[in-house]
């Protein structure tokens, strides 16, 4: 790959310098960030070990920082012992018992305030119920739950006891809950009778069911909360009730003092290829920099309520709702069920009545939201809010200066942050305190990450608005340790290129001439789907398995609420079905890999012919495939095509 073309001008250079008002009251004011930015670039190793030392609690202090005598497999903190569950909630005890630690409000409108005692309690005794039936250190439990206080109890607990946890989005099939299950070889399944979204239950245990009666022979318990309330089948000796399962068990549970690079949780990411990568994370350097951008990009002050709307199925729900907030002794807010229920109001109902003061989401969701216009968050009192976020994929100018005006009345300071699932935690982002805001722009890397951009040869790209390979130089405390099971494939798919030198994060990206990052797209075939990583080989491999398919080819196109959509173009068997046949084709392929993959994963658009576009060495022209998907008048050679007649079936032309 060369050097990335930019294909448009991109000509945003608005600047949003940071409130005096809001720059005052900072936790980061300009001559601190100077002052990290100083430490991290002098003395790289000294600046984290400052960093794990201040900020964390540790049993066993560590005397070493960074082993990289086996690079890539980097490790930190080696010879430190410590604990997760404790550094996000015991310690807090002595001053701030008391404290809310969760605000969680149903789609029903049910609400709960749960104090960090109360979370303590509830966390040792569902690890107490843990240990009663057999987990132990080391030990991989799943996690497969609605968006529920008890879904942080479960996963704390695991942290607690040294138990590793894989939390599987609850929207996913029966199939990729099996899929996850059998990779980690989880000899424990965590689910509820049903989740809420929209106004209808979603079966979670009857997905659970279909999994494991469909592999999935590591199981050896399934622990059911009873959420929804609706009948389902229990199996004896297998299935327990999680109320039965905390019965009489102890409110103290004495943590698990594990080694700072002790698994804490593998997250399944989607890649490339069919198979989905188990990201595998460490205990403290997660940890570390959960805590240091909750306090540095979000800037959270002691009487902050933070709502990050991501489900905990996802890393984000892992580093700014489950961990990160709850390590800084904040209040968290937690909401099950839709952003439309009953109205494009709810979230700014929700601030209202909860007086959210921190608010990060996704630009899916702020652009959905925008289509209502200015009238539902105009009927709350959005005063309270003071810092806004983005997360999971660029944010387009338009919805952020919304975002800007319309819920941040022109006062709040937007951190657009760019990371990912392996980074574990917010790389490049602005502080709100100290650097002005390009609408469109997650701006520069935070204190203590070594972020470039190379060419093919692996050299900083210096010439502006040229694109090229986003990296990441130096390891960094949260980074992925490696994919479960596979080192090589961890080798393979993140250091790949330039000698193994470089983290490569699998975005193009570009520099502005004052220095700013723009993220320009994924540079392998993985969709961005509302801010939800797909392989397109995962949809396509979907698709091919059922029977009324030969081959399949996706691809993704923008879409101006979710970012990018699905687009499949499909080979079946026997003839092309078109008119009423087609329909009918169409309803059933999306059903089938809403059923294999999970709803998010349903392609917006398929296509029929009797052939992909594919060159006569047997590639399939990826790149005019975008262009049909698009709509865009093709303008590349198409005489090395095998059969040039399929680019006008495609396009519907024929």
């Amino acid at each position: 790959m060369s050097d990335i073309e930019i294909n448009s001008v991109l000509t945003e250079n608005r600047l949003f310098e940071p409130s005096a008002e809001f720059a005052a009251k900072a936790r980061i004011k300009p001559e601190d960030y100077q002052a990290l930015k100083k430490k991290a670039d002098e003395d790289y190793e000294g600046f984290w070990a400052e960093q794990a030392k201040q900020l964390m609690d540790w049993h066993t202090p560590f005397t070493r920082t960074l082993d990289d005598s086996n690079a890539p497999y980097f490790k930190w903190f080696t010879d430190g012992s410590m604990n997760v569950s404790y550094n996000c909630i015991d310690r807090h005890l002595a001053e701030n018992a008391n404290k809310t630690a969760i605000i969680f409000e149903g789609e029903a409108g049910d609400t709960r305030h749960i104090s960090y005692q109360q979370l303590h309690d509830e966390v040792c005794q569902f690890a107490n119920a843990l240990k009663a039936k057999g987990i132990k250190k080391g030990d991989r439990v799943v996690i497969y739950m609605p968006m529920v206080p008890e879904a942080v109890i479960a996963m704390q607990a695991c942290a607690r006891i040294g138990a590793i946890h894989s939390v599987v989005f609850g929207g996913f099939s029966a199939d990729s809950l099996r899929d996850r299950i059998d990779d980690a070889r989880a000899v424990m399944l965590i689910t509820a009778d049903g989740g809420t979204r929209g106004g209808k239950v979603v079966e979670l245990k009857e997905a659970a069911d279909k999994a494991l009666s469909s592999g999935c022979d590591s199981i050896e318990n399934v622990i059911v909360l009873k959420r929804s309330g609706h009948d389902i089948a229990m199996q004896d000796g297998r299935d327990s009730w999680w109320s039965d399962a905390v019965a009489g068990q102890d409110t103290t549970c004495e943590p698990e003092w594990v080694n700072a690079e002790d698994p804490l949780f593998l997250l399944y990411t989607s890649g490339s290829t069919g198979k989905p990568k188990g990201i595998q994370h460490s205990s403290a350097g997660y940890l570390l920099n959960a805590i240091t951008t909750n306090l540095w990009v979000f800037d959270l002050q002691d009487d902050d309520i933070f709502w990050c709307t991501a489900d905990v199925g996802w890393i984000t729900g892992h580093t700014y709702v489950a961990y990160g907030p709850l390590a800084t002794g904040t209040t968290i807010v937690m909401y099950e069920g839709g952003p439309m229920t009953p109205d494009a109001g709810r979230f700014w109902k929700m601030v209202e009545d909860h007086k959210v003061s921190v608010f990060y989401t996704a630009p899916t969701a702020i652009r959905a939201l925008m289509k209502f216009g200015d009238e539902y968050p105009n009927k709350y009192d959005l005063s309270s809010i003071r810092l806004l976020g983005t997360v999971g994929e660029p944010i387009n100018p338009e919805a952020w200066m919304w975002y800007h005006t319309v819920i941040g009345k022109e006062r709040c300071p937007i951190v657009d942050t760019w990371w990912q699932t392996e980074t574990g935690a917010n790389v490049l982002t602005p502080l709100p305190g100290v650097t002005a805001t390009k609408p469109g722009s997650c701006t520069l890397p935070l204190p203590g990450m070594d972020v470039d951009i190379v060419n093919e040869d692996g050299e900083s790209i210096t010439e502006a608005n040229t694109g090229g390979y986003l990296v990441i130089k130096k390891p960094w405390p949260s980074m992925l340790r490696t994919i479960w099971g596979d080192d090589e494939r961890y080798v393979d798919t993140y250091y790949p290129k330039f000698g193994g030198k470089y983290y490569l994060a699998g975005d193009s990206a570009r520099r502005d001439e004052d220095g700013y990052f723009w993220i320009m797209g994924r540079i392998d075939d993985v969709l961005n789907v509302s801010g939800h990583r797909l392989g397109t080989m995962e949809v396509e491999s979907a698709l091919v398995a059922n029977d009324a398919v030969v081959e399949a080819a996706v691809v993704g196109r923008p879409h101006e609420v979710k970012g990018e959509s699905i687009v499949a173009f499909v080979i079946c068997q026997g003839e092309r079905p078109v008119g009423e046949d087609a329909e009918k084709m169409v309803t059933e392929l999306r059903n089938w890999v809403g059923d294999q993959i999970g709803a998010i994963a349903k392609p917006d658009d398929i296509r029929f012919a009797d052939g992909l576009p594919k060159t006569r060495s047997g590639k399939i022209m990826r790149r005019l495939l975008r262009t049909i998907a698009a709509g865009e008048e093709i303008t590349s050679d198409t005489s090395t095509l095998e059969n040039e007649a399929v680019v006008a079936q495609l396009q519907g032309k024929a």
